[in-house]
């Protein structure tokens, strides 16, 4: 899930900047083909960057086909990828195919969809939390506004902290990184004023995969007396939340539900529902809106907190313990919701 993470924030990094044919024995392709009613032609593909496993934010992406195929009366297939070489063969497999759509879930596809997309005028693609850096009449993309959840996180860790500090550690000090840290101030001081915040950076040489500098980062803070601390360092989430173990603080997940990597010490998680942009984003395409960018945050559902969906009491998440927490967090979601609030982005240009 972690690995997923870095991914994510990866995409941030490119998004802000912005084939060999498989064969039988490809060991790394999966096909999962739903069933398909007589005299049905409608189908879909999707394509992942890693294996799919336990890994809850491509589960919902797999979750998100399986409903569009079920709605349409169609089938589907599913391409697990585990490298780079096995990404290349899985997409050309599926243009081969030539589904209704093609979906595809992370950065490391937008250029081989640009260049598909190119030689295949009539595919359509659906990219998930990427895009293409040229727009296509074939691509679509389905982008999540992550620092709308990032902003109710916070809220939870002014209303929960018990010193009025509040931290994250961050990856690298870029606008498109502060999505992770910046809402997160701004949403315990929407709801204690009074709260000090601060941000440390991962940065170094691997940013994205070094715990033990997360972790010493996290500890930074801590010392200082922060209580609840934003973990938005990638791999390095666990040496977040191992330090925040030691000290008897909090931490803030991230994609998907990391409270069963710690539980007792992880609040709740900033979730994107891959699911929802999937199924969406297959009815736009189909629906004549191809070629565009779509964003989903709260309103669209794309993106949410752990707390906020069904099942939280089993999450092992902090917050199933704190109801009157979630009650005015739903408050501050509403808001936003409606456009009566709006959370700053500050990857905006």
């Amino acid at each position: 899930m972690l690995r997923r993470f870095r991914r994510t924030l990866q995409v941030a990094a490119a998004t802000a900047l912005m084939v060999t044919a498989a064969t039988a024995c490809n060991a790394a392709a999966k096909n999962d083909s739903g069933s398909a009613s007589a005299g049905s032609d409608t189908s879909f593909t999707l394509v992942t960057p890693d294996a799919v496993g336990q890994n809850e934010f491509l589960k919902l992406a797999v979750s998100g086909i399986e409903t569009a195929a079920k709605k349409h009366d169609g089938s589907q297939k599913v391409y697990e990828s585990t490298d780079t070489a096995s990404q290349q063969q899985n997409v050309q497999a599926a243009v081969d195919a030539k589904p209704d759509v093609i979906v595809l879930v992370g950065f490391e596809f937008a250029d081989i969809v640009a260049q598909q997309a190119e030689k295949n005028p009539k595919q359509q693609f659906l990219i998930i939390d990427a895009c293409t850096t040229k727009t296509f009449k074939n691509v679509s993309c389905a982008v999540f506004r992550e620092h709308e959840g990032v902003y109710l996180a916070g809220a939870e860790a002014g209303l929960l902290s018990k010193s009025g500090k509040v931290g994250a550690v961050d990856v690298l000090d870029t606008p498109q990184f502060r999505r992770y840290s910046d809402p997160f101030a701004a949403g315990a001081k929407k709801v204690a004023p009074k709260t000090t915040t601060d941000t440390r950076f991962v940065g170094g040489q691997s940013p994205f995969d070094d715990s033990a500098r997360a972790k010493e980062q996290a500890g930074t803070l801590l010392a200082k007396g922060y209580d609840q601390l934003m973990a938005a360092a990638a791999a390095g989430n666990y040496g977040v939340f191992e330090a925040a173990k030691a000290k008897g603080a909090y931490a803030y997940g991230v994609d998907v539900n990391q409270c069963t990597a710690a539980p007792g010490t992880v609040v709740d998680n900033v979730i994107k529902r891959t699911d929802v942009a999937v199924e969406k984003g297959i009815e736009s395409v189909l629906g004549g809106k191809a070629g565009t960018t779509v964003s989903y945050g709260l309103k669209e559902g794309g993106i949410s907190l752990t707390g906020l969906e069904d099942g939280v009491e089993t999450s092992k998440c902090v917050i199933a313990d704190h109801t009157d927490v979630l009650a005015k967090v739903k408050e501050l979601r509403d808001q936003i919701v409606s456009g009566k609030l709006t959370v700053d982005d500050p990857a905006a240009s």
